[in-house]
């Protein structure tokens, strides 16, 4: 049975990204159907959509929760036109594209970018996170699945303690209700254009810079079963997260900003 949200209404033929929209009420994961869409049918860029999620994950295999009917789940699994190398610009670009639709709804919300992919105020409160999987086959970048969850109408008071202090929805920062629906044929439309220019060998990076929310803060980030400890010093042109260390500066490829603190400002300065 589909959802009563007619979310059918955020696609558009003319393009490749989400020029279709697939509705469910209940899925396991949205980014294991988007997969299965891809391989079955052979077309891609169509939109998976699921008002709950009983197998849904985040980052570093963490459980995304999310209560019924409020926010956006979406998952959209293409095949990029994409060397190997330039892989890890998607998931930035796919972070501008979930911040601009964002904005577009709220346009006062002065929403920021966390490397690698995290949508956050600029008290660092999450909005929006996004998972990235992609397949490599032959030394080549077979397909991508982008997933990505929006905190839309989710009031903080209804949140778990432990997701209230470090997360907000838009319905907060706008102080009403946010149409989904308009959210998502936002989100399409910018992820359809970021992929293209990605694609033509434009880089996201110059505006993920100018949206970041770390450059000279301290920050702990988890690289596999390790942490990294720096002070951020931007982001290098493959997209790596610049840190300066006690032993250099570092540039990740890969992990997560579990810790951002203000810097000291030492007297005289």
């Amino acid at each position: 049975m589909l959802p009563s949200t007619d979310w059918t209404r955020a696609a558009d033929p003319a393009r490749r990204i989400g020029h279709g929209v697939e509705a469910h009420a209940t899925i396991g994961s949205t980014n294991d159907r988007a997969r299965e869409v891809l391989r079955a049918s052979g077309t891609d860029g169509l939109a998976i959509v699921a008002e709950h999620q009983d197998a849904g994950r985040g980052r570093r295999g963490r459980t995304w929760v999310s209560p019924p009917g409020v926010n956006l789940m979406v998952s959209v699994a293409i095949w990029p036109r994409l060397e190997p190398a330039r892989a890890g610009l998607l998931g930035l670009a796919a972070a501008l594209a979930v911040r601009d639709a964002c904005a577009e709804l709220v346009p006062d919300a002065r929403l920021g970018v966390r490397w690698p992919n995290d949508v956050v105020t600029p008290e660092g409160l999450k909005v929006a996170g996004l998972l990235l999987e992609t397949t490599l086959a032959e030394d080549r970048l077979a397909d991508a699945v982008i997933g990505t969850g929006i905190n839309v109408n989710w009031p903080r008071a209804e949140m778990p303690d432990e997701i209230a202090g470090r997360a907000t929805s838009l319905a907060e920062l706008a102080g009403e209700p946010v149409d989904r629906v308009a959210l998502l044929a936002a989100l399409l439309n910018r992820l359809d254009a970021e992929i293209a220019a990605l694609e033509d060998g434009a880089s996201p990076v110059a505006r993920l810079r100018e949206a970041s929310v770390l450059d000279g803060r301290a920050v702990v980030v988890e690289v596999g079963e390790e942490t990294v400890e720096g002070v951020a010093a931007g982001v290098g042109d493959d997209g790596a997260l610049l840190l300066d260390t006690p032993a250099g500066r570092l540039g990740l490829s890969v992990g997560e900003v579990v810790v951002v603190r203000d810097v000291p400002v030492e007297a005289g300065a």
